[in-house]
């Protein structure tokens, strides 16, 4: 079928050539090839050329790792085989004994994790003196151990990093010999625990860009094969500001590559007495002299349990991926003490002197009070990976071939963008992915999602009613770094799904493309539903905002997707 489009394999962005000659202005028109002025001219008469072009997928399709499906392979762990990929589930954020307000072995939370049907996690024990002096070796044995003890786990070693001037990360590396070398080494020398209090804000600031660079630095170096960073819980204080976003990002985007679309914590929601009676994600703060002064007031709660950055349609994730920001989300556990477990820390503990807990031990008590939930019992990110192995899930979820849910809602989900009436299955472009098509090109939706038929943790069968697709055109880089709206994205078609078993499939014409634009994906059983917070124009049947005190986790499932680009090439 001749459509005149092609979906090379492009290379990642940290080996991306130079600036496109289309983007450098630099070059005079009469210099560059008649196809790059066209483009050039057509960004141009866009407004799409700035600044911040050159770190976008406008210039760099590789920035987002563009279509080109892999091939499956056999594994001893989970996950399942679609849209030519691996989908594993996992989980970025994880504290065990070695954190000074969680108690659980390495062991029990990835025994638990991998019960619950995660095929990959990372351990991110707290940033902290301790930490940071014995932590990460301590932890390590254990960590190592865990890889031998359960062979079908990738059991990665991370930490949750205390971004100077702002909230924390996940920030984990692939495991070798040098992975607790390298994240001593980032923690003593980035982690805002040893920020002087004479920094100023700027200075901390560019402590965080440095820590991001370091990072990308070590595999460069070949010291470890990939870094990522995470911004997690992005909205619950307000101090992670666009700009800084912006900034992280900008700093390696092959290191800072997304944020938490919903916080862990979800069972702090469960309403009293069952429960403790309080915020999903313990999103229950207001503003204080540290936050960004621009945020509304629901900026500091969830909605349907996603962070607000996530969940408003036109808010600050989209601004970023308007721009042609690769910028992806994920879902977590973010386990402490967990919901209904009867442990307690182990007598006769030091942490302070020792760096962890004594191993934990039986007391009979269920614990109602506990914000949290097992790793995989609630939430999972979802990972397109080219095989089952630490590396293959680490550059999906660079390339944000990533879906996220709530409570099971779905059992697996096939995105991909195409050119009209193309079906051949190796040229759909996935999630993460960018489609590069001539101008006037017809381009269509297709989704394949295979529908609940066995119960959750909760113990039922999960129901989609809806899924929704938003649509934002690429308006390119912004003048002002902490813009948190677009004007341009807002929900085009909602499906209806009366199905409860099976697949349902669904195809939405995009038309010719006459601007670059990007899309995405959510679906909810539609229990909970409100005007998005931009306007029923923009969002007529979005998340509900959480109520503190009245927000029940299970009653109020979604799931959403990475974007996916279509571009003029």
């Amino acid at each position: 079928m001749g459509h005149g489009h092609d979906h090379s394999h492009f290379s990642d962005a940290a080996g991306a050539a130079d600036v496109p000659e289309a983007l450098d202005l630099s070059i005079p028109e009469s210099e560059i090839s008649p196809g790059d002025a066209s483009r050039r001219r057509f960004l141009l008469g866009a407004g799409l050329l700035g600044a911040g072009a050159a770190a976008s997928v406008l210039a760099r399709p590789g920035a987002a790792e563009a279509a080109g499906l892999a091939h499956t392979h056999d594994h001893v762990g989970g996950g399942n085989a679609k849209g030519g990929f691996q989908w594993l589930a996992g989980d970025h954020h994880i504290h065990t004994q070695y954190s000074s307000d969680a108690q659980y072995r390495v062991l029990d939370q990835a025994q638990k994790g991998q019960a619950y049907g995660l095929d990959w996690l990372v351990i991110t024990d707290h940033g902290s003196a301790a930490h940071a002096k014995i932590g990460v070796e301590k932890v390590n044995p254990d960590i190592v151990k865990t890889r031998e003890e359960l062979k079908g786990l990738l059991t990665f070693q991370g930490l949750e990093w205390n971004i100077p001037a702002a909230e924390h990360a996940t920030v984990f590396v692939t495991p070798s010999k040098n992975e607790v070398e390298v994240l001593k080494q980032f923690e003593n020398a980035y982690d805002g625990t040893f920020v002087p209090a004479t920094n100023t804000a700027a200075q901390n600031e560019a402590l965080a860009i440095a820590g991001i660079k370091f990072l990308g630095e070590q595999v460069k170096k070949r010291k470890i094969d990939g870094a990522l960073f995470f911004a997690n819980h992005p909205s619950r204080r307000g101090i992670d500001s666009p700009h800084e976003i912006r900034g992280w990002r900008e700093a390696d985007p092959t290191v800072a590559v997304g944020f938490e679309g919903a916080p862990g914590h979800q069972a702090a929601g469960i309403p009293a007495p069952n429960g403790r009676g309080g915020a999903r994600g313990y999103y229950d703060n207001n503003p204080s002299a540290a936050s960004f002064a621009g945020y509304p007031l629901e900026t500091y709660r969830t909605w349907g349990g996603f962070d607000w950055m996530t969940s408003t349609v036109g808010g600050l994730w989209d601004s970023l991926l308007a721009e042609g920001k690769a910028w992806w989300i994920t879902v977590n556990s973010d386990s402490h003490v967990n919901y209904l477990d009867q442990t307690e820390r182990g007598p006769g503990s030091d942490f302070n002197a020792n760096g962890k807990y004594n191993d934990p031990v039986y007391n009979g008590s269920v614990n109602t009070q506990a914000g949290d939930f097992w790793p995989g019992f609630y939430g999972r990110t979802n990972v397109g990976a080219s095989s089952f192995a630490y590396k293959a899930v680490v550059d999906g979820l660079r390339a944000g071939r990533v879906w996220v849910d709530h409570g099971r809602l779905i059992k697996g989900l096939d995105a991909q963008v195409r050119v009209s009436g193309d079906r051949r299955w190796s040229t759909g472009t996935p999630l993460g992915g960018v489609l590069q098509v001539k101008r006037g090109t017809s381009t269509e939706l297709t989704l394949e999602i295979d529908l609940q038929d066995i119960p959750n943790w909760a113990g039922f069968v999960p129901v989609l009613k809806r899924v929704d697709v938003i649509v934002g055109t690429v308006t390119g880089p912004v003048s002002d770094q902490d813009a948190f709206t677009t004007p341009n994205t807002r929900v085009v078609k909602s499906f209806e799904v009366s199905k409860t078993s099976g697949k349902v499939t669904f195809t939405y014409d995009l038309g010719r493309l006459d601007k670059p634009f990007y899309l995405r994906v959510r679906g909810t059983d539609g229990n909970r539903t409100q005007p998005g917070l931009l306007g029923a124009s923009v969002d007529p049947y979005g998340p509900q905002l959480d109520v503190v005190g009245s927000a029940d986790p299970w009653g109020d499932l979604w799931f959403y997707t990475n974007p996916i680009w279509v571009l003029p090439r």
